[in-house]
């Protein structure tokens, strides 16, 4: 199993709707944060990617054929190369509506993580997060216009070095019809999946703190 679709999205940009097409589409299992989370022998990779040691890409996405959403975003250049047969499919939503929701959900959780009650490997887990993409992402996650600018430099890295032909600009709002034309398989008889609001997003983590 290789990779065979790549995600070069920011986080709340529809990630997880997208994950969820893409495997009632056939191109699943699909790695996001939540496998990070729940698959044991995930977060050593990721932990040995941010303190810069060498990586067997194949070996990070053993099991995948698709992934979107950070961690996996933040690597889309490396492995953009290690899987040259794979699609790019970047996600993108108005810069706006990306910080509100941005600012609300996986900011805020940074922000808040030290102090929260998770479970140790979840702590482990977003402190690799914290020291690696997010500091060399964002100047400051916090501050609205940092990370607008850290937004629109990732939307424009994308679209200058993926070469056209392997490229789909997706928003969600459009539904399935750009997103199974670009990956030639039938539209679905289905609604296209709608995820991952807000609340959603705290329930992983027991609850939005105050």
């Amino acid at each position: 199993m290789t990779l065979k679709v790549i995600g070069s999205g920011f986080g709340r940009t529809g990630t997880m709707s997208t994950k969820l097409a893409l495997e009632e589409l056939g191109f699943g299992p699909c790695h996001h944060m939540l496998e990070v989370m729940q698959r044991p022998d995930q977060p050593a990779h990721w932990a040995a990617i941010a303190a810069g040691r060498p990586v067997d890409w194949h070996a990070v996405f053993d099991g995948f054929n698709a992934q979107v959403d950070w961690p996996g975003a933040a690597v889309w250049q490396q492995t953009m190369h290690a899987f040259p047969e794979a699609k790019v499919i970047h996600t993108e939503r108005p810069e706006e509506d990306w910080w509100r929701s941005f600012s609300t959900t996986i900011s805020k959780f940074f922000t808040n993580a030290p102090t929260m009650d998770l479970p140790p490997h979840t702590q482990d887990i977003f402190r690799t997060m914290s020291g690696w993409f997010l500091k060399e992402t964002f100047e400051d996650h916090t501050d609205r216009d940092c990370a607008i600018a850290a937004y629109r430099r990732n939307n424009k890295a994308v679209r200058d070095l993926v070469p056209a032909d392997r490229l789909l600009v997706f928003h969600v709002a459009d539904g399935w019809r750009p997103l199974c034309d670009f990956l030639n398989v039938p539209v679905p008889d289905t609604p296209f999946p709608r995820s991952n609001p807000r609340d959603e997003f705290w329930a992983h983590f027991g609850g939005e703190p105050a």
